[in-house]
């Protein structure tokens, strides 16, 4: 009997796998990895998985007026996607559902499986899903199973035919649900790693294509660097042709059609047109949907991402097959990925040539601002991480696009010191990813002073200057601190280093705004920004010797 009702389970247990490998392979299935959090995700979490665990009641085995089954498959793998409300949620579906059915256990057996789903929620929400494989799934499942076996004994009535019931029916039943559990969620894991594989190679490709392409934009949207950004792109990848346009004209197109997609020429394609009127991305999945007037023309499938600047659009990067439908995911990633990093050196572009327009001063702060070294070496860091540590590559991914968007947002707008430390924060997250334990640093800052209100990129300049100046030159590292002390009506705020330090012939010049090179062109500007807000007082003040380290010194009037 226990060994019938063991294969019948198995048999009806296959069922569920092939329903989580099919999940799998679905876009729903990024979604519900990546967007757990969104409130149709978890309705959509609890009406499935509590559909599929009463479902587990029926492909059970009808013994002894009760039902030996799989209902807890759907209630536990429900906890451990969506938390403790989702597991609850399929747990009372399945519950409720097996309580109409009846039977001296339906009470005992809708309990059990509510708790089931309520237990795997409490483990998703103190443990993340990438700690979850297959083999705590299977101990899971053989706990939650213990548990409502329990409750069987304990809520059931008759207790004799209750005891009978869970000898035969026990071993069953833990083995298939903790095992269908357990392949249910190594399935999820290994399509979820095999994404994250995928996403990874793909921004790895995306940083190599924007580090190659970097020297080309950094004079803007033009037909000599489009065109150049183009023939770098069509090198690295497999698409059969890439074009850029403005609003209004191409400007760059290599590849397949080049004799009638010429730089200079109207936008054609009306594929083309939708993406810069919606700003939205656009797959054209054939020559219909491409829409190119040109009769015989070879491009059959195409992606085009719009490029944006402050929130306009300014044109589009396409990437085109030569195959219709052959335009996948990872064709949309790479391109949508390959055209946010174009903007965003297309946008430091045009702010320097708009900066042309302000100050001497102001030019120059922001051209502090916007390091092309420090990019370079950001860009190749995150590369060499893409295939050792995706996770890591993606963390400071984030953090280099944080510290681009304040860049480019902030301006010279006045912000709190907690704002600017936080800025420097995600500066040395990147710089730490390179340097390692070579570089540390430290914040002596009072909770007090941090509403202190002060310019934009004032400090953060001053600690690029200690890593790059200081440490990275020194053999063995070492350490840079942050010191923030209330003087009444001022704020003074140091800048340390134990790096080389400054010799004190360049020390006498460091400040002069034309005359400072390499460590000298950082200091000169937030000195001249400093001393045009708050006067000729108000200068930054230095202290230095070869071999020991460097101190600067800002002194912040309280506004």
């Amino acid at each position: 009997m226990v060994f019938k009702i063991l294969i019948t389970l198995l048999q009806n247990m296959s069922v569920v796998a092939v329903f989580a490998y099919l999940l799998s392979r679905t876009e729903l299935f990024k979604k519900i990895v990546y967007e757990q959090s969104s409130p149709q995700i978890k309705l959509f979490l609890v009406i499935t998985f509590g559909g599929l665990s009463a479902l587990g009641t029926y492909m059970g085995v009808y013994i002894f007026d009760a039902y030996a089954n799989i209902r807890a498959i759907g209630a536990v793998v429900a906890g451990l996607l969506g938390g403790p409300l989702v597991g609850l949620g399929a747990g009372l579906i399945g519950g409720i559902h097996r309580y109409t059915l009846g039977g001296f256990t339906a009470f005992a057996c809708a309990v059990g499986t509510s708790t089931s789903g309520l237990i795997s929620g409490l483990v998703r929400k103190y443990r993340s899903f990438n700690k979850i494989d297959a083999k705590f799934a299977f101990y899971l499942g053989i706990v939650v199973e213990a548990i409502e076996m329990g409750y069987v004994l304990l809520l059931s009535d008759p207790f004799v035919t209750a005891q009978k019931l869970v000898k035969v029916i026990t071993l069953p039943m833990l083995l298939n649900n903790a095992l269908g559990i357990a392949i249910f969620i190594n399935i999820l894991k290994s399509t979820k790693e095999e994404d994250e594989k995928v996403r990874a190679l793909q921004s790895q490709k995306a940083l190599d294509i924007a580090n190659k392409t970097l020297p080309h934009l950094r004079e803007g949207l033009n037909y000599e660097s489009a065109t150049k950004t183009a023939e770098t792109i069509l090198n690295m990848t497999d698409i059969k042709a890439v074009s850029l346009t403005d609003r209004t004209e191409v400007l760059a197109h290599k590849g397949l059609a080049e004799d009638h997609h010429q730089p200079g020429e109207k936008i054609l394609t009306q594929a083309t047109k939708k993406a810069i009127e919606t700003g939205k991305v656009s797959v054209a999945r054939n020559r219909e949907n491409i829409g190119c007037p040109v009769k015989g023309c070879e491009l059959a499938a195409a992606v085009m991402v719009p490029m944006q600047f402050q929130n306009e659009i300014i044109g589009t990067l396409k990437f085109y097959k030569n195959v219709e439908d052959s335009i996948n995911e990872v064709d949309i990633e790479l391109a949508t990925g390959v055209a946010n990093l174009l903007s965003t050196q297309i946008k430091i572009a045009r702010l320097e040539k708009e900066a042309q327009l302000a100050t001497q001063a102001e030019l120059k702060a922001l051209q502090a601002q916007i390091h092309p070294h420090f990019l370079f070496n950001a860009l190749n860091t995150i590369i060499s991480f893409c295939r050792t540590k995706p996770l890591k590559a993606r963390e400071l991914l984030i953090k280099l696009s944080y510290l681009f968007r304040k860049t480019l947002k902030e301006g010279n707008r006045v912000i709190s010191l907690e704002e600017e430390l936080d800025y420097i924060n995600s500066y040395i997250s990147i710089e730490k990813a390179r340097f390692g334990e070579k570089l540390q640093i430290s914040r002596e800052v009072s909770q007090e002073l941090l509403d202190l209100q002060l310019p934009s990129f004032i400090l953060q300049p001053l600690v690029e200057n200690a890593v790059q100046h200081g440490i990275s030159p020194k053999s063995g590292g070492g350490m840079i601190e942050i010191i923030a002390k209330d003087l009444g009506a001022e704020i003074e705020i140091k800048i340390k280093d134990n790096g080389i330090g400054i010799g004190s012939t360049e020390l006498t010049e460091v400040l002069e705004e034309g005359k400072g090179h390499g460590t000298g062109i950082g200091l000169a500007n937030v000195n001249a920004r400093l001393e045009k807000i708050y006067g000729d007082g108000y200068g930054l003040k230095l202290d230095s010797q070869l071999g020991t380290g460097t101190e600067v010194i800002v002194v912040i009037p309280k506004q």
